[in-house]
């Protein structure tokens, strides 16, 4: 049954389905071409809402989620509606997903003024399926709205996004509803990039291993899905998603989107693929520093520290035509953390179901500008979650029992021993990079942390560990207060959330020794 502001829209024009390139001549008033030939546009509004982001109230409401009662909802839409009477307004249907399990029909309605967005949008997705006549999720954008508001209601599979003109709110807004239609069929969805890595293991044969790395927006997700790890001949990297992937109970990933949405602060050819893309002329680019002559200037944070591109992702060195994930063999928690937490750490289930619950990381300038650089939490490290969290802690729990052969990892791409009786040391890309080719060959040589009970390396071919080791940057006393002190924050972190099995809890309070 169509709820009952969920109405199909009314418009003074319907402009329906336009091609890239006609929502490109339509945006053509608000672009600065580059010197490659792409558009790069700037915006009002330069990273999401989350603060004026809610979902309808209800029973199924997580705690970190911002309720909005239903009468005010139809209210607000009801508004909307009749002021979409009055406008030109752009109607484009993209679809999410290519497996036969998972494929969302995706409607986006936006006012004419703003056709950069909806040309956006129209490269991360694919062509909608002809056979499908009623879209299965649907946005509502009018970002001239005079006040600044997304909500969401999840059953009926619509959001509303008013007062911002930020094209992460359009691609959030389907990927949020996607993860709360994939959980009520009994999934679990990730924030997550997902790649395979075709190596030599151990044992001396060729071996494809699927990983999904979870992460917040600018904590190296994007870098490290995209990255090649020095991979050469008959060992390679194969790039499958970015930003989101759907797991069923064996471990199969389905993919979600067809183009990626970058981060470019600090973007030049030392990172080669991602740099190759986002300078094509089929790159679409936002909040970047544009000269008059074309220009680009990566590099330059003048207009925000948030600066984006949209690119094609068979324009990244390293994809082949699938977007699915067979198995994911690894899962990686990236954290980015500065004192204690070592580069790696090998979790058991119930470890990975309590640091997936953390999701501990640092705020971006894609989330609040305001704290970027702050610690912070954020279960699964992801700000899109519908429902209860511990449903879907509880939930990876029961699918890492199922699934044994699946290995889970804390990665920190932060600092180890900031603060400490000497410099800290930085984790850097090739350090990350080549533990994960590691893992993948199954290469690393471990050993029991005594104070939280997962494994650490003690030896990493390629890679010198003497700096990397967090104890030898604290006195003794002082390391074992920032222990108890992490641990008291994690426990207070874990009990937020009602519900949560006790051995997940169990392992931070009175960590496990043995995997």
């Amino acid at each position: 049954m169509r709820h009952p502001f969920n109405q199909p829209v009314q418009a003074l024009r319907l402009i329906v389905n336009p091609s890239a390139n006609e929502l490109r001549e339509m945006a053509r008033f608000e672009e600065k071409t580059t010197r490659y030939g792409s558009a790069s546009y700037i915006t009002r509004v330069r990273s999401r809402s989350a603060k004026n982001t809610f979902i309808l109230e209800g029973d199924y409401l997580g705690v970190d989620q911002h309720g909005i009662p239903l009468a005010k909802e139809k209210e607000i839409a009801l508004k909307v509606h009749e002021y979409l009477k009055t406008r030109e307004v752009i109607c484009l249907d993209r679809q999410m997903g290519k497996h036969h399990c998972f494929n969302l029909n995706c409607r986006l309605y936006i006012t004419k003024e703003f056709a950069r967005i909806p040309y956006m949008w129209h490269n991360m997705l694919f062509e909608p399926d002809p056979s499908k006549v009623e879209p299965d999720l649907i946005s509502v954008h009018v970002p001239e709205w005079p006040e600044r508001l997304v909500f969401v209601h999840p059953e009926a599979g619509v959001t509303y996004i008013l007062g911002t003109d930020y094209f992460g709110e359009d691609k959030k807004s389907f990927l949020r509803m996607a993860l709360y239609f994939w959980k009520k069929r009994g999934g679990i969805g990730f924030h997550a990039g997902s790649k395979v890595l075709r190596v030599r293991t151990a044992k001396g044969s060729l071996k494809d291993v699927g990983f999904i790395m979870f992460g917040l927006s600018g904590t190296g997700k994007t870098t490290l899905t995209i990255h090649d790890h020095g991979l050469q001949g008959e060992e390679r990297v194969i790039i499958r998603q970015d930003d989101m992937v759907m797991m069923d109970d064996k471990g199969y990933c389905c993919g979600t989107e067809n183009g990626f949405y970058i981060k470019t602060e600090g973007l030049d050819q030392s990172q080669r693929v991602l740099y190759d893309a986002a300078t094509s002329p089929n790159a679409i680019l936002e909040n970047i520093k544009v000269l008059d002559d074309g220009t680009v200037l990566f590099d330059n944070t003048e207009l925000t520290s948030n600066g984006r591109g949209v690119i094609l992702r068979k324009e990244v060195t390293g994809t082949d035509d699938r977007i699915d994930l067979d198995k994911a063999d690894k899962i990686i928690f990236i954290t980015r953390r500065d004192d204690i937490i070592p580069p790696v750490a090998k979790l058991n289930a119930e470890q990975a179901a309590a640091y997936f619950m953390l999701g501990e990381s640092i705020e971006t300038s894609a989330g609040d500008p305001t704290r970027a650089g702050e610690s912070k939490r954020e279960v699964g490290t992801n700000p899109f979650m519908i429902g209860r969290e511990s449903d879907e802690g509880n939930r990876l729990l029961h699918i890492l029992r199922k699934n044994p052969d699946m290995e889970c990892y804390l990665l920190n791409t932060g600092s180890v021993g900031k603060g400490g009786i000497k410099p800290g040391k930085k984790v850097s890309i090739k350090v990350s990079t080549g533990i994960m080719k590691h893992i993948a060959r199954g290469t690393i040589k471990w050993t029991t942390d005594p104070d939280w009970g997962y494994q650490v390396p003690l030896e990493i071919p390629e890679i010198d560990l003497t700096e990397y080791n967090p104890a030898a940057y604290f006195s003794e006393d002082e390391y074992q207060k920032r222990v108890a002190g992490l641990r008291q924050e994690r426990i207070r972190w874990l009990n937020k959330y009602p519900g949560l099995k006790e051995e997940i809890v169990r392992t931070i309070l009175e960590p496990v020794k043995t995997l």
